[in-house]
């Protein structure tokens, strides 16, 4: 079997504040776009963000969403100073591991995003 392409559906509860963060905020560029769904075009994936979740205050939990949005980039102190310009608050603006260093902001439903740039000399997360 060979697979096209990967995607990602995220309910969300708080829809119209979502799709602005996402599209505005983010600026992650529309495929396309439905009643109750908006699908975000990522590369070589997509992220589709649908009505029908459940929002939480604050980060939600791992029980209550076990998924992390990871989105990698080739500078993250530049891409937190780019997002901040465009009034994304961060929970955490720089975790380092071994393999690299991640930023975490959570989107208006309390899932939690990661901004990631790898370490070149580590070759992989572990």
């Amino acid at each position: 079997m060979r697979f096209k392409e990967f995607g990602m559906i995220l309910f969300v509860e708080n829809y119209k504040k979502c799709i602005d963060f996402y599209s505005n905020r983010l600026q992650l560029p529309i495929r396309n776009e439905k009643e109750t769904l908006v699908c975000f075009d990522l590369p070589h994936r997509y992220l589709m963000v649908e009505q029908g979740g459940v929002c939480s205050a604050h980060e939600k939990t791992r029980k209550q969403n076990p998924t992390v949005i990871r989105l990698d980039v080739d500078d993250l102190e530049a891409a937190v100073n780019e997002l901040e310009l465009r009034g994304v608050t961060f929970v955490e603006k720089s975790l380092e591991f071994q393999w690299g260093t991640i930023a975490v902001l959570l989107d208006p439903d309390g899932n939690r995003i990661e901004i990631g740039e790898i370490n070149p000399s580590s070759g992989s997360f572990k």
